[in-house]
């Protein structure tokens, strides 16, 4: 399995209690969605290794678990690695919920200047994440929120949107000059 194929879990962020027990933070919207979860693949130098696990508590975002055949000291050795699940098991979503890598090279359609190209990339910055979208190979950056997107439609491999006044101008004005 590569790491093209999966999505990040989250970590193990922390020995737990004396038994050989870690912590696992959980860097998803719905934890509970996981409580189940069994298995998950650890990176160990860019490799990764899949490793089985039975959740003794869940709470939030953080999980205790324990490693099936592993001592304590192999859990331990574990802490600060990354987990990650195929892409497969990520929930489905529907409506104007979406994954980032689901939306990348969907058509964007602004409600007043009509298609604007292809979603390229989500950049993901502190601040907000923003669409990529290349037209003619001119790079146009929309923010990812929900006042900007109208309708996801999976079916059609589209995005319809409707920006703030002025924004794609800044972008293609500057091509036409």
């Amino acid at each position: 399995m590569k790491i093209d194929d999966c999505f990040y879990l989250g970590r193990i962020s922390k020995p737990w209690g004396v038994k050989g027990q870690v912590q696992l933070f959980l860097d998803v919207d719905s934890p509970e969605e996981y409580s189940e979860l069994d298995s998950a693949f650890v990176e160990i130098k860019g490799q990764l290794v899949p490793h089985f696990f039975h959740i003794d508590q869940l709470n939030g975002n953080r999980a205790v678990v324990t490693f099936d055949e592993l001592s304590p000291d192999e859990a331990l050795a574990l802490v600060g690695r990354e987990l990650y699940l195929p892409l497969d098991l990520l929930p489905k979503l529907e409506g104007n919920r979406f994954y980032y890598h689901e939306v990348v090279g969907f058509r964007v359609v602004d409600s007043v200047h009509g298609d604007i190209g292809i979603l390229d990339q989500v950049l993901e910055y502190p601040a907000q994440p923003l669409f990529r979208v290349l037209k003619n190979g001119t790079e146009i950056l929309i923010p990812v929120i929900d006042q900007v997107i109208d309708r996801v439609d999976r079916v059609l491999k589209t995005i319809f949107i409707t920006v703030p006044n002025g924004l794609i101008e800044l972008y293609l004005d500057d091509v036409n000059k």
